[in-house]
C-alpha cells in the first residue's frame, strides 16, 4: 500500500499563523491531520461526514463549541 499523499490549501502560506490542516485520499475515505504535527495521527472521515464538517465550519466558523 502506497503512503498517502497529504495536501494543504494553496491559501496556506509561510506568512500565516500555521494553523493548517492537511487532507489525503485514503481509498474512498478522507484523512485529516494537523500540518504542524503530522506524526500525531489523523482523523479518517467518510465523504459524507467530511461534507457535514465543511458545512458546519462554513456556517459557524472554526471555533469549537463550549463543552464546559
Amino acid at each position: 500500500m502506497a503512503a498517502p499523499v497529504w495536501r494543504k490549501s494553496s491559501r496556506s502560506t509561510e506568512g500565516t499563523t500555521g494553523d493548517c490542516v492537511e487532507l489525503a485520499d485514503l481509498s474512498g475515505l478522507i484523512g485529516v491531520r494537523d500540518s504542524k504535527a503530522p506524526n500525531t495521527g489523523h482523523l479518517t472521515l467518510t465523504p459524507a461526514t467530511f461534507g457535514n464538517l465543511l458545512t458546519h465550519l462554513k456556517q459557524n466558523g472554526s471555533t469549537a463549541p463550549d463543552t464546559r
